[in-house]
């Protein structure tokens, strides 16, 4: 196998091990509190940031642990990597999520194959995402050309808190919004609504990317 396909196996196996983590927590927080919201959401993101640390750490080396499409658009309109990459990555990040996803049910005994009815609708919402992949991609951005080695720990960070600060619980990923439309559990979100978190997202990593050159030309 070459480089370029043990990275795009590298992210599909993160992509899938991060939807495990946000999708599985979710699950699980919602059986173990099923009365208390805020106690599922507490376990859904302390279990996400976690989860990210080691997924960054391990995968880093390997594929850079995007996870996301938006940042590895935003690493190759930086340089950091060929464009000729790209669609590799966004498959790989989107089977891997999807995969992740089902392997959840798997686990938690549920139907493989779901679609979310979890309403997650409006302008606020769309707006809480642009903020949110706003903020997450200029961590990435700044943080990996100026402290590379922090990046585990200030995007997980970032998360932890994302999902408290924001109305929608901080998305701020394409590949992880269509995987979670496929499962009827806490993390879910209907298709319908999956279009306009799509769009906002890419708007706040524009923001970012136009941010991270300005500052940097400075």
């Amino acid at each position: 196998m070459n480089r370029r396909s043990s990275a795009f196996l590298a992210e599909a196996v993160a992509t899938a091990l991060l939807l495990v983590a946000v999708v599985g927590s979710g699950v699980m927080g919602e059986r173990l509190a099923p009365t208390n919201a805020a106690l599922a959401l507490l376990a859904n993101s302390m279990a996400t940031g976690c989860a990210l640390v080691a997924l960054i750490v391990t995968f880093g080396p390997l594929s850079g642990a995007h996870m996301n499409p938006l940042v590895s658009m935003a690493m190759a309109m930086r340089g950091d990597h060929a464009w000729r990459d790209v669609p590799g990555y966004v498959v790989a990040q989107i089977a891997g999520a999807i995969i992740g996803v089902h392997a959840v049910h798997a686990m938690f005994d549920m139907r493989i194959v779901e679609i979310s009815t979890k309403s997650r609708p409006g302008l606020a919402l769309m707006f809480a995402e642009t903020v949110a992949t706003f903020g997450l991609l200029t961590v990435v951005l700044r943080g990996s050309r100026d402290r590379p080695d922090s990046v585990p720990w200030t995007v997980a960070c970032y998360i932890t808190a994302a999902y408290w600060f924001t109305a929608s619980t901080s998305f701020a990923n394409p590949a992880v919004t269509v995987a979670r439309a496929l499962t009827e559990s806490f993390a879910g979100i209907r298709p319908a609504d999956v279009p306009g978190f799509v769009i906002a997202q890419g708007v706040g990593a524009a923001a970012a990317i136009w941010f991270d050159r300005s500052v940097s030309s400075a």
